[in-house]
């Protein structure tokens, strides 16, 4: 049935599966629902659902630590794999895409300029390596592999960036919240004059959009030095 798909879960070596709606199970995974009885086709726990074979009390227990079915199923939902659908896979592999490039445009930067790819080139290095994406692992999970693989398609670097910042004092206050959303206050002084002198840490391809921003707030009166 369309409207019916899988969440598995396995424990040392045992299968468990519970059958969901697909979307609201989708949207309980992305943390968008919290009522797993709009999720659940049934509370059932089954070791095959397509033979409608289930586990026995000790296998729950020992999995689980309860025989309780709705706290069952809302481990497996939490912790297991949900069988998407065609459309929710490309939708959830574009978003991580995204995700991903977002990711490596502010962290990387081209050694040769120290400035951040554009989004487009990353993507096209993606394509162009033949790099997959994995709709249901985390950024952080896979980031790295893809980053080794476009590397051999264009050059990427990680690095850090130490900046001397000055912000006049009409605006020392509200760019020091920037500051700190932004990267590592190294060292912070408040001037007898009520201006900001900061040593801030930041990623290389992040310098650009904390001038953008530091540039909006200070009206281009702050000064902002690379000291390493």
């Amino acid at each position: 049935m369309a409207d019916v798909t899988l969440v598995r879960y396995s424990f040392e070596g045992e299968k468990f599966e519970i059958m969901v709606k697909p979307d609201p199970a989708l949207d309980y995974k992305l943390g968008k629902k919290k009522d797993i009885s709009a999720v659940l086709v049934s509370d059932e726990i089954y070791t095959d659902s397509g033979r409608g074979t289930r586990p026995s009390s000790e296998k729950l227990i020992k999995a689980f630590k309860t025989e309780d079915q709705t706290e069952i199923a809302q481990i497996i939902l939490e912790k297991g794999d949900l069988n998407l659908t065609t459309d929710q896979r490309r939708k959830m592999i574009e978003d991580k895409k995204k995700q991903i490039v977002t990711f490596i445009a502010k962290t990387y930067v081209d050694p040769k300029t120290h400035l951040p790819h554009p989004p487009l080139r990353i993507e096209q290095a993606m394509k162009d390596g033949r790099v997959s994406v994995d709709p249901q692992k985390s950024v952080d999970e896979q980031v790295k592999d893809i980053v080794d693989k476009l590397r051999s398609i264009i050059a990427l670097k990680s690095e850090n960036l130490q900046l001397e910042i000055v912000v006049p004092a009409q605006f020392a206050s509200q760019s020091y919240a920037v500051l700190k959303s932004v990267g590592s206050l190294q060292n912070e002084e408040w001037q007898s004059n009520g201006s900001l002198k900061a040593i801030l840490e930041i990623p290389a391809a992040a310098r650009p959009n904390m001038i953008d921003r530091l540039g909006s707030i200070t009206k281009g009166s702050a000064t902002v030095e690379v000291i390493r």
